[in-house]
């Protein structure tokens, strides 16, 4: 008996078995990756800081890698 082989779906290249409602890769795009930004204050200058998931941890304005989450305003 002969079985068919799972494909995943690739997000680059449209599949001809991939015949859904939406287009191919349209729900992937319209997601915003880089999540909200967050406020933080430099450790070193007392500056305010946003940034977003995936920067890197560092003020830029001296370059100092400690930086504190603002507290929220409730």
């Amino acid at each position: 008996m002969s079985r068919e082989v799972y494909a995943p779906p690739t997000l680059g290249t449209p599949s001809a078995t991939n015949t859904g409602g939406a287009a191919s890769g349209s729900l992937y795009t319209s997601i915003d990756q880089a999540g909200p930004l967050t406020q933080y204050l430099c450790g070193e200058c007392n500056a305010k800081v946003q940034l977003k998931k995936g920067d890197p941890i560092r003020c830029k304005e001296c370059g100092h890698r400690v930086l504190y989450k603002e507290r929220t305003k409730r």
